[in-house]
């Protein structure tokens, strides 16, 4: 049977992922808003983090988030020790054509997408992606993730890297699961739904008025 690949990802209204666990996780592009989910941490998404997190698993990272969890969950201390050892024992695929070495225990290059592919159709436990905002567009363009979990805060961020980017495939979303929190964070969780269908037969006829005439011809002339 396959394994699973399961997508988590904290995300505010506005669709951004960057940065979420701490000030100086990835300022990239000058983004000043690090550690977003702890300013408003909500204790309602803790069931669903800690069955995401049960029993076994792999992860499949993308370069910068492998960097960021490299240089903290081996190190940590206190009650997120025995999240940073099961971490420890989980084996991490990194997609990324970056050829510097992997230096975490149990760290695996994976160069592109048919790797993907290949690692899913093996044997072993679930995959789950954390972060990682890079890898989502491609994988989900060659139909290999399974699950999507999307923990959305109430909030807007306004600038930073989105979790569906350049390269997103048009497709359909099926909602599984969904609840929301008393602090109003919006847990929902989606399977692929397969593609949108055609334009319907049954939807209005577009007006043919002399001003939507105007405002096509605008719209080709590119002053629209």
């Amino acid at each position: 049977m396959p394994r699973k690949i399961t997508g988590a990802a904290f995300i505010s209204l506005d669709g951004i992922v960057q940065s979420p666990g701490g000030p100086d996780e990835d300022p990239t592009g000058g983004f000043d808003e690090g550690g977003w989910v702890f300013k408003l941490w909500d204790e309602g998404l803790e069931p669903t983090l800690g069955a995401l997190f049960s029993g076994e698993y792999d992860l499949l990272l993308g370069r910068r988030t492998y960097d960021i969890f490299a240089a903290y969950w081996p190190y940590v201390e206190g009650e997120n020790k025995p999240m940073g050892e099961a971490f420890d024992r989980a084996n991490k695929y990194v997609l990324t054509r970056d050829k510097t070495e992997l230096e975490w225990q149990n760290s695996h290059r994976l160069a592109g997408v048919d790797n993907v592919a290949q690692l899913k159709a093996g044997d072993g436990p679930r995959l789950v992606i954390q972060g990682s905002s890079t890898i989502y567009p491609d994988l989900l363009a060659a139909g290999l993730i399974d699950e999507l979990i999307l923990m959305i805060f109430p909030l807007t961020l306004g600038q930073g890297k989105r979790l569906f980017g350049t390269g997103t495939p048009v497709d359909r979303l099926e909602m599984t699961a969904h609840t929301v929190t008393p602090r109003g964070t919006t847990i929902a969780t989606y399977r692929p739904g397969g593609e949108l269908p055609p334009y319907p037969d049954t939807a209005p006829d577009p007006i043919e008025s002399e001003a939507e005439a105007v405002r096509q011809q605008r719209m080709k002339e590119g002053r629209w």
